[in-house]
C-alpha cells in the first residue's frame, strides 16, 4: 500500500494537527481533471458548505482524512494503494464541481 505523504515541514499546520484542504489538490488530480479544490462540499452532518479547500485535512492515518471545518465530522477520505486511488466521499451530501465553463 502507497501512503500520500503530507509531512511537509514547509506547510504549517493547526495546533490539533490539521493542514487546510488544498492537501487534497495532488491526490485528487489522479481522478478528476478539474481541479477539486474549487468544487463545493455540503457536510452531511450539519449542512456546512464551502469549497474542499476549507476542509481541515489530516494525514496521520493511511491516506488523507478531510473533515468538516464547522463540527469535524468526516467529510471524505482518500486513501492510495497498488493501482488504485479510494475516494470515500459517504460524509459529503453533494459535491458541485464548476468545469470553469461561462
Amino acid at each position: 500500500m502507497v501512503f500520500v505523504e503530507t509531512n511537509n515541514p514547509d506547510v504549517a499546520g493547526a495546533p490539533d494537527g490539521h493542514i487546510d484542504g488544498n492537501a487534497l489538490a495532488g491526490p485528487l488530480s489522479e481522478i478528476f481533471v478539474v481541479d477539486m479544490t474549487a468544487a463545493t462540499s455540503r457536510c452531511a452532518h450539519c449542512g456546512c458548505t464551502a469549497p474542499l479547500a476549507c476542509l481541515h485535512v489530516y494525514g496521520h492515518a493511511p491516506g488523507l482524512v478531510a473533515r468538516c471545518q464547522r463540527c469535524g465530522q468526516v467529510v471524505l477520505r482518500v486513501v492510495r494503494a497498488r493501482g488504485v486511488v479510494w475516494l470515500d466521499m459517504s460524509g459529503a451530501a453533494s459535491l458541485a464541481i464548476p468545469l470553469g465553463e461561462e
